[in-house]
């Protein structure tokens, strides 16, 4: 059975960091776009950054470019997502989802199929 698994959220002061963690389990990756998004409350769901399992291209939003890292391990099968210099407005519970894909390019607009449960990331001081 296909299931996600998010870990690493966390109460952290501005500024500081955090990594989460997306393990997958019953099934491999391979050709497969990873995408993390978040959502605070009373708002949208946003996508924050994604990668081709298979090439590891990736795509961040403008939010987070120069401060969170995609990036994953094959032995793992894991996606990591390193969140530097976090801001007041990061705060959401971030998400990990999937989708099978021929394209390397990810997209954080089209429609993932997997999900996980979800992690809260609270920043405050």
């Amino acid at each position: 059975q296909l299931q996600l698994v998010e870990s690493g959220g966390g109460l952290v002061q501005p500024g500081g960091s955090l990594k989460l963690s997306c393990a997958a389990s019953g099934f491999t990756l391979g050709s497969y776009h990873i995408g993390w998004f978040r959502q605070a409350p009373g708002k949208e769901r946003e996508g924050v950054s994604c990668v081709r399992w298979e090439s590891g291209s990736t795509y961040y939003a403008d939010s987070v470019k120069d401060r969170f890292t995609i990036s994953r391990d094959s032995a793992k099968n894991t996606v990591y997502l390193q969140m530097n210099n976090l801001k007041p407005e990061d705060t959401a519970v971030y998400y990990c989802a999937t989708k099978p894909s021929p394209f390397d390019l990810c997209s954080l607009t089209t429609r993932y199929d997997f999900w996980g449960q979800g992690t809260q990331v609270t920043v405050s001081s």
